[in-house]
């Protein structure tokens, strides 16, 4: 998304009266660092985890070791257990926590190769879950997560809140 785009974005959340925060594994901030050059960030944005360890998954978030033995680290169940643990921890309106496969030397195989990125979002009750696979180098692949994100947020903004 575009600088203006976000601030499209942000003001809907602002309008709404809605607060976001994020728990960024294979994002390493980007979601956060985006957002805050948009105009009015600091009214919506209440904050971002970095968890890129399994160990500050388990920390910060309550991301359970036998999920993480189970599934990996790259998975939709720890995605899951991340947003759930960032909604205790910050209660924003809506809770976004991604994680994934922006290189190679993580879980990737044949069924989950690289470029494999898992997002909950979490709102007014709800969790929607999304898998995309992007391609390209890490950085490409993250910058690709973060704005499919923002698109995924908008959209959960304009079709369910209409305070």
């Amino acid at each position: 998304m575009n600088q203006t785009e976000l601030t499209e974005l942000t003001m809907l959340l602002k309008d709404k009266g809605l607060t976001v925060a994020f728990a960024e594994s294979c994002t390493a901030g980007m979601l956060a660092s985006e957002m805050v050059k948009a105009k009015g960030s600091s009214d919506v944005l209440i904050g971002s985890l970095v968890v890129y360890q399994p160990e500050a998954k388990k920390k910060l978030l309550g991301v359970k070791q036998a999920t993480l033995d189970l599934y990996t680290a790259e998975s939709q169940q720890v995605t899951n257990e991340m947003v759930m643990g960032l909604k205790k921890a910050l209660d924003a309106d809506i809770s976004v926590a991604t994680t994934g496969l922006a290189g190679e030397g993580g879980s990737e195989n044949a069924e989950k190769p690289v470029g494999t990125m898992f997002v909950s979002i979490l709102y007014d009750g709800k969790a929607e879950e999304f898998r995309e696979v992007f391609e390209g180098n890490s950085l490409s692949i993250r910058k690709q997560l973060t704005d499919y994100v923002f698109e995924k947020l908008k959209g959960i903004v304009e079709e369910h809140y209409d305070r």
